[in-house]
Formats: structure tokens, C-alpha cells, sequence
């Protein structure tokens, strides 16, 4: 995943849709089955000094993985394809592999929906969406 991702801008009230940037899990174990799962959280994105209105919450931001640009080995890559609310703590199922045996990988490049709440104020807001894999 990159380091940072520029989603796009728009006005209070609207919603940003944009591309994160590709992300991969490369499992290199050769287990059988060689199942995993791949998580993302995401903190608020704030902007000034994080007041309600130069908050965004996480729940406000839709994740959806969209489909795998790559794989290899075999069993089965599922991605989450329904965009769902992320969350800075419970998290939010991102793609899965199950079956299959040996090393594989897949790589898929996800989309955020930002919805700005009509209540902010404008400005760069940053936050911090983490993919994790187990």
C-alpha cells in the first residue's frame, strides 16, 4: 500500500470517492490450507486542531476492496466488493483467501467513499487506514 493517497476534494456535505492505491498480501508460509484474512481500520480524518467540524469519523468512510487486479497459487481469493463503514476499532473484513495449499498472493486497489459531513468546515483533512493480515 502506498505511503499516502490523495482521495480527491470536495465541499462539506458531498461525498469523495477515490482509489487508496494498490494493496498486496503476499503469503510466503506454503501452508495447507494456506488461508488468511486481510482487515482494515481506519482513524478519523481530521484537519486544524480535530474539532467536530474538522472531524470526519472513520464510520463515515466507506471501504470496498473492489476486485483482485492479481493473484497467484490457487484456492479461493474473495474480495469485500459491498462498500461498508470502516471503524477505528472493529475491523472491517478487506479480502480473504481459504483453500489451496503452497504460497500465493493477491493484490486489489480499494476505493474510499468520504462522506463529508455538510457541518465541516473546509481544509486538508489526513487519516490513517491500516490493512492488517492474519
Amino acid at each position: 500500500m502506498p505511503a499516502n493517497a490523495t482521495i480527491g476534494s470536495g465541499a462539506p456535505g458531498t461525498t469523495i470517492t477515490g482509489q487508496l492505491g494498490a494493496v498486496t498480501v503476499s503469503d510466503t508460509r506454503a501452508t495447507d490450507p494456506a488461508d488468511w484474512e486481510a482487515t482494515v481500520t481506519s482513524t478519523d480524518f481530521t484537519t486544524g486542531t480535530a474539532t467536530a467540524a474538522e472531524t470526519v469519523a472513520a464510520t463515515d468512510v466507506d471501504y470496498s476492496s473492489g476486485p483482485a487486479t492479481a493473484t497467484t497459487g490457487n484456492g479461493t481469493f474473495t474480495p469485500s466488493l459491498t462498500p461498508a463503514p470502516l471503524d477505528n476499532t472493529t475491523p472491517l473484513t478487506a479480502f480473504t483467501h481459504t483453500g489451496g495449499t503452497g504460497v500465493n498472493s493477491a493484490t486489489w486497489n480499494p476505493t474510499l467513499a468520504i462522506n463529508v459531513p455538510l457541518a465541516n468546515v473546509a481544509g486538508t483533512y489526513t487519516g490513517t487506514v491500516t490493512h492488517s493480515v492474519a
